[in-house]
């Protein structure tokens, strides 16, 4: 059973930094630059950003549980529970805390779209403060990459 776990954790990996960086960095570009709609290649890349932050949530939960299941309190000590860590809480407060204040913007500004309307400048600023977490996950997803296995 634990090596399944084991094996299971690195599926969780994968899943969740592959998906971080297949998203972020590839589909999304490419939707903005493939389509002349832009509203259209947002609410795209909003529903993929959505489906990422998920995975993120439910494969951070479940590596966080295993390692500590795995190391005791000796996890605490490991720079890849802290990065599980971090990238989970930036995922949910980017899930529940920006994206709801963007979506609010994009709501105001109707009929018109956001960035046509009198909220350009503040969805750009919450649009670049989200960038940022996104980035700041991308990055710590490297150590959980990179990190050592177990046995």
């Amino acid at each position: 059973m634990n090596r399944f776990a084991d094996k299971f954790a690195l599926v969780a990996v994968t899943l969740w930094v592959g998906a971080l960086w297949a998203i972020g960095y590839l589909s999304a570009p490419v939707l903005f630059s493939a389509l002349a709609d832009k509203t259209m290649a947002g609410m795209l890349a909003g529903k993929m950003f959505t489906l990422v932050a998920y995975i993120g949530m439910a494969c951070g939960f479940y590596l966080l549980i295993h390692r500590l299941a795995s190391y005791g309190s000796t996890a605490l000590k490991q720079g890849f529970f802290w990065a599980a860590l971090v990238m989970l809480l930036l995922a949910v407060a980017g899930h529940f805390g920006i994206q709801p204040i963007m979506e609010g913007l994009k709501e105001q500004a109707l009929p018109k779209g956001v960035m046509e309307s009198m909220f350009r400048d503040r969805f750009a600023r919450w649009h670049g403060i989200s960038s940022i977490v996104y980035l700041v996950q991308s990055v710590l997803g490297l150590v959980l990459v990179l990190a050592p296995r177990k046995g």
